[in-house]
């Protein structure tokens, strides 16, 4: 199977999986609450519905950030390893920073295009999407940089390997496993951190003036978005695996996030940061020192 087929085969599952787990989710949030919810497959139904509608356009700016956004999210989804060296589209450019990088680009492609829309719904929800990225993006960096050191390397399909021998990292270096699975909760946005969106305070923040086709496509987008952030926490801390163990942990810690999400309220734009740059940067730093002592399971 060549690379390009497998970056497909990539964007397909993410797609489908993904779009499938959210609806599961939403069924998991509605029973915890006591409702009926909706059915798994709505989401399916929401997104070719508002694809099959034209959209306001606010400017070139608003059209070019949806466009970046969803492209940046793409391509990053395309190169990520489902578990194993077999299922990495392209081995030689499958590194810790590469998709990183790459990964930025849709999140500054979101916040250019929904800034440019004008309503302050919208910048006030980019506004607080990027603080919030400041506080657990650096617990989650010191984090990885403690993997990597630890590994002598930054491919992700090398440290899926590496863990095949020397045991999942969760069991490894515990603590660095559990302040990436917080790190991970800001990443998707679950409360109590979905500060950026907060639908009962600023109408669903940044996407407040997506309508038809760009709010289809950055539902998409936030698929490809979830496909890398669970997709890398179960290959540098859960092993990996076949491409079928892959899916039953990408499960496991979607439903696990799901569930903490359901019964905890939001956290404030100040409390979130004071707590991602307590605890959690404080443990980070204590699994980096273990790391560089050597001191691991």
């Amino acid at each position: 199977m060549t690379a390009v087929y497998k970056a497909i085969l990539n964007l397909v599952i993410a797609f489908f999986f993904v779009i499938s787990l959210e609806g599961i989710a939403r069924k998991i949030t509605a029973r915890i609450q006591r409702r009926i919810g909706p059915p798994w497959y709505q989401n399916f139904i929401d997104i070719f519905k508002a694809l099959s509608k034209h959209p306001f356009s606010n400017g070139w700016i608003f059209d070019f950030g949806v466009l970046m956004a969803l492209g940046g999210a793409i391509a990053t989804a395309a190169i990520i390893p489902m578990g194993s060296t077999f299922w990495t589209p392209f081995p030689n450019t499958d590194n810790f920073f590469v998709i990183m990088y790459l990964f930025a680009v849709g999140s500054l492609g979101m916040a250019m295009g929904m800034v440019g829309s004008g309503s302050p719904w919208s910048a006030i929800g980019v506004s607080r999407a990027l603080t919030q990225m400041l506080g657990y993006e650096l617990p989650y960096l010191v984090v990885m940089s403690s993997v990597m050191y630890m590994y002598k390397t930054s491919s992700i399909h090398l440290l899926i390997e590496k863990q095949a021998t020397n045991g999942w990292n969760l069991y490894v270096m515990p603590i660095g496993a559990i302040v990436a699975f917080i790190s991970l909760i800001g990443m998707l946005g679950k409360k109590p951190f979905d500060i950026a969106v907060a639908p009962a305070e600023i109408a669903s923040g940044p996407m407040a003036e997506l309508s038809g086709k760009y709010m289809g496509l950055l539902q998409i987008m936030h698929a490809f978005s979830i496909f890398v952030e669970v997709g890398l926490f179960v290959d540098l801390f859960l092993g990996g695996g076949s491409l079928g163990w892959f899916l039953v942990k990408f499960i496991v810690v979607w439903v696990l996030a799901t569930l903490i999400s359901s019964v905890l309220p939001r956290f404030r734009i100040e409390q979130m940061l004071k707590f991602y740059w307590g605890v959690p940067l404080g443990l980070a730093f204590l699994n980096a020192l273990f790391v560089l002592l050597g001191w691991t399971f």
